[in-house]
């Protein structure tokens, strides 16, 4: 009989399920479904770097997503399934109330925005993040020592303080919080009742302050020193954590009967998307995974003795175990990658969509195939004709930080700049500029880990910007130096999941052993061409210069 593993991936617009076969390594049906509520931007404001998300998307879609899966999977494939695990961005923390229930998921808060997931890309926490970065900094423990020295307005506690601040009805209401990763898991396993639920070792490592070295999270009286309203929410979260190779528990029979799939199904512990990513691609020291998204997020391990009692600056934490059990795992990334391209396309594309919803020549479903062909091509025909200009063309240096910065050394108040703008700078040396922001970030990321002595010898990439674009990755390959390498899956933070289905369903004794049989293998290798490097070295400077410039006006 064939067993299969099941990885589910959520991402910030839609859900991907992938369906393997746990012995013979192949990938054998997948599906997505899109957030119906996040497409149409509700509960978002984007200029006030707000963005919610209903947990009825993440309900619905499960659902959706794996009716259509079987659709696609051989006949019978849902009762060969052994294991189940998650992956979800983060940090995304949502409120639960004294049930284990998601306060948006009452008909009180039905739509509250401050009562849905505080999705990762949200901003609204910087004076919180800043508060709790200056109690670590004088506090005789140093609370921040594993996560890079710096709290963001991205992270678990910065956006629960900003709720709690914001929204008397929801602080009220609020028993615990949980982070999108561990709230999956515990509702299809009927454990989100606050006496039952557990939680992963990756977002409360990375992004909730805990660390074995003082006995977990910080102390109460840390947190009512920034805030009262803080009081008691460290006492009600689950002292112990566990890595995502580890049960969580077995799917319920409603749950079980909803998905299709097996009463009892095990279930394993959640993590961020781009850890179980990393597994995909095979992580290891010296390999920097890197997942190209919407934003980035760089992942790599160090073994016990490469890192031992060292705290590395600027990064989004070190933690054992939060990518593979028996190394440390080390986070950075980018707030923007594919969002800076975006952000362009919108604001190049602006006139022409007005003058086409006002068009009175056009019937409505013209305009829409109209607007969708515009959408589609725009970036493609940019990155065509900036793949044919030479390194820094136009006299031209961009920021990447439109969302502020992430790392190294997290300042979400940071904003993006351009300079040496002319007359003659037109779309696509402005878009090859952005381009080249962003590998300057990316290497900034891979220059800190390299002066820590986190050693990076090549990289490998993750996502649709990596198969989309040769222009986009042979620049950064040029930009950082060193080899890159495409994996060859689709979907590898679902097959990541997969990975750790797999393990936690019995097919495999541990990580290791499954990484073996189920990892992606490359499918193209790009390497830097000397004198496009030697050339972006200078233009690097350049990058840095402006930034500290920006970085300077900021302060």
């Amino acid at each position: 009989m064939t067993s299969y593993a099941l990885g589910l991936d959520y991402g910030s617009d839609s859900v991907r399920a992938l369906l393997v076969d746990a012995h013979a390594g192949t990938e054998v049906a997948s599906h997505v479904i899109e957030f119906p509520r996040w497409k149409q931007g509700l509960y978002c404001h984007p200029a006030s770097n707000r963005f919610r998300q209903h947990p009825l998307d993440y309900l619905e879609s499960l659902e959706q997503v794996l009716a259509g899966l079987w659709q696609r999977a051989p006949a019978g494939a849902a009762s060969e399934v052994i294991g189940v695990s998650f992956d979800t961005t983060g940090s995304t923390p949502i409120a639960l109330d004294a049930d284990g229930v998601a306060l948006s998921l009452k008909s009180e808060f039905a739509d509250n925005p401050n009562a849905m997931f505080v999705l990762w890309k949200d901003h609204t926490a910087i004076v919180e993040a800043e508060q709790i970065t200056a109690a670590a900094s004088a506090s005789y423990t140093p609370y921040l020592r594993y996560m890079g020295g710096i709290y963001s307005s991205e992270w678990y506690w910065a956006k629960v303080l900003h709720v709690l601040r914001e929204d008397a009805a929801v602080a009220a209401a609020a028993h615990t919080w949980v982070e999108h990763c561990d709230w999956i898991s515990a509702v299809i396993t009927g454990t989100t009742h606050p006496s039952r639920l557990r939680m992963g070792r990756c977002a409360t490592g990375h992004k909730l302050m805990w660390h074995e070295s003082w006995g977990g999270y910080p102390p109460n009286e840390f947190f009512t020193a920034i805030d009262p309203l803080l009081d008691g929410l460290r006492d009600r979260l689950p002292a112990q954590t566990f890595s995502a190779d580890q049960l969580c528990g077995r799917i319920t029979r409603e749950w079980a009967e909803r998905l299709g799939l097996p009463e009892g199904t095990p279930v394993g512990f959640g993590a961020f998307d781009c850890h179980m990513g990393a597994v995909a691609a095979n992580v290891k020291p010296g390999v920097l995974t890197k997942i190209m998204g919407t934003s980035t997020c760089d992942i790599t391990v160090a073994s016990y003795s490469d890192i031992n009692d060292k705290a590395i600056r600027g990064i989004c934490g070190q933690v054992d175990g939060s990518v593979v059990p028996g190394m440390v795992g080390l986070e950075a990334g980018q707030s923007a990658f594919g969002d800076l391209y975006a952000w362009f396309k919108s604001l190049v594309n602006w006139p022409l969509a007005n003058l086409i919803a006002s068009s009175a020549l056009l019937d409505e479903a013209s305009k829409a195939a109209l607007q969708a062909e515009i959408e589609e091509r725009t970036l493609a025909a940019l990155g065509e004709a900036a793949s044919k200009l030479a390194p820094g063309a136009g006299g031209i240096t961009a920021l990447d930080w439109v969302n502020g910065r992430r790392t190294p050394d997290a300042d979400q108040r940071l904003s993006m700049a351009i300079s040496g703008l002319t007359m003659g700078s037109g779309a696509p040396e402005v878009f090859r500029a952005l381009v080249e922001a962003t590998a300057f970030g990316a290497r900034a990321i891979i220059e800190r880990f390299r002066a820590e002595g986190v050693a990076v010898d090549s990289v490998v990439v993750i996502g649709g910007i990596s198969k989309k674009s040769d222009f986009i990755v042979q620049l950064c390959a040029d930009v950082w130096n060193c080899q890159v390498d495409v994996l060859e899956s689709e979907q590898s933070c679902a097959l990541g999941a997969a990975i750790f289905a797999a393990t936690v369903g019995g097919v495999y004794a541990d990580v290791a052993s499954a990484q073996q049989a189920l990892a992606s293998p490359v499918c193209k290798t790009y390497r830097p061409d000397p004198a496009a490097a030697a050339r972006y070295d200078a233009l690097y400077r350049q990058y840095l210069a402006l930034g500290a410039y920006v970085e300077g006006g900021v302060r």
